[in-house]
């Protein structure tokens, strides 16, 4: 009888450990992100602004979140193809809808934004090109954009000849130094960070921002088709992390610490 009895309370134990293994892997979501810094937001060890809410966000549901960093593109190919849960962060189009799913639906509810940031354009020094934050001037070639980014769709829309065949922002630059370029659309933590290093000397940025814009959580269509309460809850819950008192008073210390730079 005790041999059952101890038989029966492994049996008990390791069916609770198989339970609680598959609760947690239940509540694991994958997220991918590029592998770049993008300050203030991220930073490759897991810094950053982007974390710093996303884990909140965790931390009040109780489930658990897998960051990889991988190249833009190939997150957004994963994320199409169901390998991995989310993507963050990005901004909104028609296009992506194909990709992933994000709160709001077809059209993007803006209350539920991880953050606000924008694109700038720059120039070498010296050069013609310009924009006053309605039309373009004196382009006399491509404007630069790395791969796979959002403001490609901006500018052929503004009538640019758009080069895409750059992964980073010192590429660009490198490009627009050698003259192979007429100008480079750049996120604003990008522009910042060139114009605070080596090259900051043969650039300069146009005063008027580009375009800006807000970034979102996208969910997979599978984890959203799958637990379609859990995804809400995620969205909904960005939000109120964002409006909380905690998030805004880092995003202001963040931002007064980086010179307000977004």
């Amino acid at each position: 009888m005790r041999t059952m009895r101890g038989l029966f309370r492994f049996g008990l134990a390791a069916c609770c450990a198989l339970a609680c293994l598959q609760a947690r892997a239940a509540d694991t979501i994958t997220l991918c992100f590029e592998r770049q810094e993008v300050l203030p937001w991220r930073t490759l060890d897991g810094g950053g602004l982007n974390f710093a809410m996303l884990n909140e966000v965790a931390q009040r549901l109780h489930i658990h979140f897998d960051y990889q960093s991988m190249p833009w593109k190939r997150c957004l190919e994963q994320v199409k193809a169901n390998q991995v849960g989310g993507v963050f962060a990005l901004s909104f189009s028609q296009e992506r809808l194909a990709l992933g799913a994000y709160p709001g639906g077809s059209v993007a509810d803006v209350g539920k934004r991880m953050h606000v940031d924008r694109y700038v354009l720059l120039r070498k020094k010296g050069a013609r090109i310009g924009w006053d934050g309605k039309a373009f001037s004196q382009v006399d070639g491509a404007v630069g954009i790395q791969l796979g980014y959002s403001v490609g769709d901006f500018l052929r829309a503004q009538g640019v000849a758009v080069d895409e065949g750059s992964q980073r922002a010192n590429e660009l630059a490198q490009k627009l130094i050698a003259g192979r370029l007429a100008g480079a659309a750049l996120g604003g933590a990008d522009a910042w960070r060139l114009m605070h290093g080596p090259l900051a000397p043969q650039l300069e940025v146009l005063p008027a921002a580009l375009v800006e814009k807000p970034y979102y959580l996208m969910l997979s269509h599978a984890l959203v088709a799958a637990k379609p309460q859990l995804a809400e809850r995620i969205w909904k819950t960005i939000e109120e992390v964002r409006n909380s008192p905690a998030y805004k008073k880092l995003l202001l210390q963040q931002q007064g610490a980086d010179g307000g730079r977004h």
